[in-house]
């Protein structure tokens, strides 16, 4: 599967962070090394509260299900 077009790889990419974020909150782990997902997230949408809230407004402010 190869993805293409500006639109469709900023999406996917913010599936990643999604899936990461919640991979973080049921395993109590980082998937990646440096800065977890969950700090990136909030650094870059400028979200507040613990990483369930976070993932909340993440989803809610990109429309991801």
């Amino acid at each position: 599967m190869m993805i293409t077009g500006e639109n469709n790889i900023e999406r996917y990419r913010l599936f990643v962070l999604k899936n990461a974020l919640e991979f973080e909150i049921k395993n109590k782990m980082q998937l990646i090394r440096g800065q977890s997902a969950y700090a990136r997230i909030k650094n870059q949408f400028k979200l507040k509260g613990n990483k369930q809230k976070v993932l909340k407004q993440f989803v809610e402010i990109n429309n991801l299900t």
